[in-house]
């Protein structure tokens, strides 16, 4: 019998203004976002505060880890278009802030780099006032593929490490604790002056000191700000909750990531790695 979510994950039904022109606009562009796909719990506030999380190059990811409600498959080509259609949508909608992300295309040669690339440029071109942060796959560790996304110089340069280490064999098979460490390494040496972030979900089985080290890892790659979230079981068919964290487990995990250095946290239940991500830049 599935577990009843504690009272303190309960969130709004979606609604008002912004969240119905924001719908709107992605339906006339037929552009993706990673609110809907992934079933993010803060999508209600956030589209009703006019933001949203974009996911590139479709809706199928290459990868299947065992937590996600994004479909895993085979992918479509390529939009070329999507680029200039996510900056029109980005210009109609006047965003101060806009998160880029994508699902992981390990079919493609760069695994997409460029097509990150090239949306930045879309949204700049369009609206320079505008503030981006982008979080990006893994590459497979490509430093190349890195390089080609940085060069477009993002404002924010994100990637999720997901889960702590002890988790990745059962949970994110095709991914690599090391590897995704060192792409955030990478990023800071690639690109100093940009904001480095990750995230990653609790309540899947990890324990309390495996979360601290995942914190310490992450603070040693150079990366300055974090999220960390409860996970929610999307389906039946998903990994199970093991464990539900309380708001006060989350303050004593924020006070902590701050006492190691890191310069922005986002840690409560509902936490998503997109939730305040223009919270980033205020220095």
């Amino acid at each position: 019998m599935p577990r009843r979510h504690p009272d303190w994950l309960k969130v709004n039904i979606p609604g008002g203004k912004n969240y119905t022109t924001i719908t709107a606009q992605l339906k006339e562009h037929r552009l993706n976002t990673v609110c809907s796909e992934a079933r993010c719990p803060n999508l209600a506030e956030c589209y009703g505060n006019g933001t949203a999380a974009f996911l590139l190059m479709g809706k199928i990811c290459t990868r299947n880890c065992s937590y996600c409600n994004i479909e895993h498959g085979t992918p479509l080509p390529l939009d070329p278009h999507e680029p200039e259609h996510i900056a029109s949508a980005v210009s109609q909608l006047r965003l101060l802030h806009v998160v880029i992300t994508s699902v992981t295309r390990d079919d493609l040669v760069d695994g997409g780099a460029l097509h990150f690339a090239r949306t930045v440029e879309a949204i700049r071109a369009y609206r320079q006032n505008t503030t981006i942060e982008l979080l990006l796959p893994d590459f497979k560790g490509s430093r190349q593929s890195l390089k080609t996304v940085l060069k477009a110089l993002p404002d924010v340069a994100a990637h999720n490490i997901e889960v702590v280490q002890a988790l990745f064999p059962n949970l994110r098979p095709q991914g690599d604790y090391n590897r995704s460490l060192t792409v955030l390494k990478s990023i800071k040496q690639l690109m100093p002056q940009a904001i480095t972030k990750s995230g990653f979900m609790l309540g899947l089985g990890e324990s309390f000191s495996q979360i601290q080290s995942t914190l310490i890892d992450l603070r040693k790659t150079g990366v300055e700000a974090v999220t960390m979230g409860q996970y929610l079981q999307p389906s039946k068919a998903h990994t199970r909750v093991a464990r539900y964290y309380t708001p006060d487990n989350f303050k004593e995990l924020k006070s902590y990531a701050f006492d190691i250095g890191f310069r922005h946290v986002e840690a409560s239940p509902l936490t998503r790695s997109s939730y305040h991500a223009e919270r980033v830049l205020c220095r």
